[in-house]
């Protein structure tokens, strides 16, 4: 795979790094770059923000993709990133809107736009099969992906993985003003992302002030409130264990012992429903394996590629 042809399209991208402390989130933060993808989606090219490491000395790997969670950004995979890309070439995207990537005003978001723009970004700049690696809603995110487009996925790796069951209706029902409300004057407040984060981990001393502000710097991302309410709206990912067996490729699912946020009873029935599964459970762990124990992780993913 050339970076180059790739590079010639790019721009480093501007993330405000001044709030973080931890060596490899502001290392991430510097490495974010944005690219035009054009999609069917609406006229003008969405610009693209990514992450891509250890492509020049790793010519020849297989790929691997980084799908992020809800309301995160490739920042979620700051501790993982790094360890990965010293054995293949690891991109992370955030997932149209998401992350810092454009959220087009006059564009709907569901998971049917997600995985167009994210097929039309993997035919631009990797164009080849990939270990495609998704967490939370980013393996429902994957799932619906790897169906859709299997010769683009060699390998699929879950992490703590939502799409086994649907998510709460509740998210059909925010219109304006209650939409707003629940973005702007709920999801924002720090006090309620920082106990959601507490919550993603076994030991909640990792929720930190740096990863506070990971979590948070995508929050000043034009029309932020406006993207997530149209998720919601359209009813985010529902479930999809009944297409679970069209899965053809190599599967692994990565699980904390202690997730508080989506459990763990959907483990053993992810593995059951997927034909060439395999389950990886992680100790001391909660809901982010890819942050909390990304020694682990990593370990347990290249093991799965190899």
């Amino acid at each position: 795979m050339s970076l180059s042809r790739i590079n010639l399209s790019s721009v480093p991208f501007g993330v405000e790094t001044a709030g973080l402390s931890e060596p490899t989130s502001i290392a991430l933060a510097s490495s974010i770059q944005c690219i035009p993808i054009q999609t069917p989606l609406c006229s003008a090219a969405i610009a693209t923000t990514y992450v891509c490491l250890g492509g020049e000395q790793n010519q020849g790997k297989t790929p691997i993709l980084l799908l992020h969670g809800f309301d995160s950004s490739v920042l979620e995979f700051r501790r993982l990133l790094p360890l990965l890309a010293a054995h293949h070439p690891v991109w992370a995207i955030d997932l149209l809107g998401f992350g810092f990537t454009e959220r087009p005003s006059n564009l709907a978001i569901s998971s049917a736009a997600i995985r167009q723009h994210l097929h039309c970004f993997w035919q631009k700049v990797l164009t080849e099969p990939v270990v495609l690696v998704g967490a939370s809603m980013g393996g429902a995110a994957a799932i619906d992906f790897a169906i859709a487009f299997p010769d683009a996925v060699k390998k699929l790796v879950l992490i703590d993985s939502a799409g086994y069951r649907s998510g709460p209706a509740l998210g059909k029902a925010l219109i304006q003003p209650l939409g707003y409300w629940a973005t702007e004057k709920f999801l924002r407040k720090p006090s309620v992302r920082q106990k959601i984060s507490e919550k993603a981990y076994f030991d909640p001393t990792f929720a930190s002030l740096d990863a506070q502000h990971c979590a948070a710097l995508h929050l000043n991302s034009p029309n932020w409130a406006q993207a997530l309410i149209s998720f919601t709206r359209s009813g985010g990912y529902r479930s999809l264990r009944s297409h679970l067996s069209q899965l053809t490729m190599p599967t692994l699912l990565v699980w904390g012992e202690a997730d508080q946020i989506l459990g763990t009873k959907d483990a053993q029935p992810f593995q059951r429903k997927i034909p060439q599964s395999q389950l990886v459970w992680i100790p001391n762990c909660g809901h982010v394996p890819h942050l909390e124990q990304p020694d682990q992780t990593s370990e347990a993913i290249l093991q799965f590629i190899a």
